[in-house]
């Protein structure tokens, strides 16, 4: 099995300590999720390490569920989620930029063997960057209007 990866990273015109608290805030990170995301809910905790979240993730004519731990390798700049039933991770990096802020998020796992996992590495990493793209987009538009 190989290690799959997707990423995409883009500028966020808000604060770095803005951006990273509305990602590290579930209730508030569900509304920068793109229709790709579905049936989102917080199962525990309420920002930050700890938290956990379930949902839905629709690609390639595929859903797959997710149940998301939170943890903070680096508070204040760096979020992780790690699926509690794969060996998924979803990490947030949050990189000051003057007074906007650079975000990248990346997922890595690891990948099935055989046909499916080749297809799986040809096609899962455009498909999740094309995701995030749309998601820091929302991010940024989302951070510019969002009450604190």
């Amino acid at each position: 099995m190989a290690t799959v990866e997707a990423s995409a990273e883009g500028i966020v015109h808000a604060s770095a300590d803005r951006v990273y608290a509305l990602i590290a805030d579930p209730a508030r990170h569900q509304h920068f999720l793109p229709p790709a995301f579905s049936d989102f809910k917080v199962v525990a905790g309420g920002s930050g390490a700890g938290s956990e979240v379930e949902f839905t993730v629709t690609a390639g004519g595929r859903q797959r569920r997710y149940h998301m731990v939170v943890s903070e390798p680096e508070p204040g700049r760096v979020l992780a989620e790690s699926d509690a039933n794969s060996s998924l991770v979803t990490t947030f990096t949050v990189t000051a930029a003057g007074e906007s802020c650079r975000v990248r998020i990346h997922t890595a796992w690891q990948g099935a063997g055989g046909l499916g996992g080749l297809f799986e590495r040809l096609f899962a990493p455009r498909a999740m960057k094309s995701i995030y793209e749309e998601e820091l987009g929302l991010l940024d538009s989302y951070a510019a209007t969002a009450a604190d």
